[in-house]
């Protein structure tokens, strides 16, 4: 069942997923709620100026933003949640907390470990907790601090520019900000800040290196290109998007006078899956980095690292894990990742949408693979056509809608491309196609009103 929208949380009752506090209690009490609804199924806390579930104006929304986050540092480990947000309420503000779903620890507070069942938080049996500690192992990797770590090998300009996207309250004291994302500790870096802010990656973490490749035809051959990236993970995700999005075949069709564009991939569902591969993969698992090798029918993504937790092949749509919720949740502020965790859904939509195959899911001996099923070669569309190589050679859509005009109907004249961009003046019409011709790609025929352009 889909949650309800964080605006209409208050207006809800307590429950499994839905807690209330006001901003008078305790900060253990908050403590308390946050680590009940992260021992169970994550969810959110509403704090408002009232008692419980009674809604009360807050006096003071910023101190109540305050009191979770500290809320959340006082937990056993460090809570990560994204930054509280303020909610209008029938003309209440209040601050909702959300907890995500599918957090590697189990959290206690001043040693009480509770969970959130019913409408209450409740203590833990013996067997419960045993239960859940088996469930959970401590995957506290990126939390640890590495040997000789120190606060200079973080680049300031990446914590500033991250400081600045999150904003205030969370981004007016950048360090303290890195402290709750569990990127610092007592102002050293841990595994996850060195990855995400690190001046060099490649020095701490070879490891951490995505190797981009692309094979012209089905299987790999002699002859291919590649790209090797090893950079603070944000800035890694980013260049291996711009390396897919420039090496993936697009193509274009001409319906009428309309141009129809396609992509090998939908470029949503190839973001997906690079960023999973990033956010999700092991980063203990040294020796090979995430290979990423693009054919001419598929795209397969393999992250070091089998399925976390208790996610499986079977549940894999359904169930929530974070392997890695400090550098998911600093992703996740940057606008790259979505902190709830529905990629597999958003993936596969978009799949469906460009009319392809549903992607595959394969566990390794010792990774995680993902293959993306693309669109036919262009020869095997009706009426489509590779544009890849014209986009390359810096045409503009223009001169690429006025190939594929000659393509389908053998010639064109200026009038023609005219009518298709009446916005455009004619001159610029007649500096396109000449541009054409001065490239080799069209061929003049006839001379003033008679003239029309053919493929040379």
């Amino acid at each position: 069942m889909e949650s309800p929208p964080i605006a209409a949380l208050p207006g809800q009752p307590p429950g499994p997923r839905l807690a209330f506090a006001g901003d008078r209690q305790r900060l253990d009490e908050i403590a308390e709620s946050l680590a009940a609804l992260a021992n169970a199924h994550g969810g959110a806390l509403v704090i408002s100026g009232g008692r419980g579930s009674q809604l009360a104006p807050l006096r003071d929304p910023a101190a109540a933003i305050e009191l979770a986050l500290s809320a959340a540092l006082a937990c056993t480990p460090p809570l990560i949640i994204p930054l509280p947000q303020v909610v209008v309420y029938h003309d209440m503000p209040v601050v909702v907390v959300e907890v995500p779903a599918g957090l590697p620890y189990v959290y206690s507070v001043n040693g009480r470990y509770l969970r959130r069942e019913g409408a209450s938080n409740q203590p833990l049996s013996p067997a419960a907790l045993h239960r859940l500690f088996s469930e959970r192992a401590d995957l506290g990797w990126e939390r640890q601090v590495p040997s000789g770590a120190a606060f200079n090998e973080l680049d300031p300009d990446l914590i500033a520019a991250y400081a600045r996207r999150v904003g205030p309250p969370a981004g007016d004291d950048p360090l303290a900000l890195l402290a709750r994302r569990g990127c610092l500790i007592d102002g050293t870096p841990t595994n996850a800040g060195l990855l995400l802010f690190g001046r060099d990656v490649a020095a701490r973490f070879p490891h951490a290196e995505i190797t981009l490749v692309r094979y012209r035809g089905r299987e790999p051959a002699d002859v291919f290109e590649r790209e090797d990236i090893c950079a603070p993970l944000p800035e890694a995700i980013r260049r291996a998007e711009r390396w897919l999005n420039e090496h993936m075949r697009k193509g274009s069709r001409m319906v009428g006078l309309e141009r129809e564009d396609w992509t090998q991939f939908p470029p949503g569902a190839v973001r997906e899956a690079l960023v999973n591969a990033v956010a999700h993969r092991d980063y203990t698992a040294r020796g090979e980095g995430i290979r990423i090798t693009l054919f001419s029918d598929r795209l397969e993504v393999y992250s070091p690292g089998r399925l976390p937790g208790h996610v499986t092949l079977d549940n894999i749509r359904a169930e929530r894990f974070s392997r890695n919720p400090a550098i998911v949740q600093v992703l996740a502020d940057l606008g790259l990742v979505e902190r709830l965790g529905y990629g597999i859904d958003r993936m596969l939509r978009q799949l469906a949408a460009a009319g392809l195959p549903p992607a595959t899911f394969r566990e390794t001996a010792a990774g995680f693979l993902v293959i993306l099923p693309g669109q036919p070669m262009a020869e095997e569309l009706p009426g489509g056509v590779d544009t890849t190589t014209w986009r390359r050679m810096g045409l503009n859509d223009r001169q690429i809608a006025a190939l594929l005009f000659v393509v389908e109907h053998q010639r064109i004249t200026n009038r023609d491309l005219q009518e298709m961009y009446p916005d455009v003046s004619a001159e610029t019409i007649r500096r396109d196609l000449s541009d054409l011709v001065s490239r080799g790609l069209l061929l003049k025929v006839g001379d003033k009103r008679a003239t029309y352009y053919i493929l040379k």
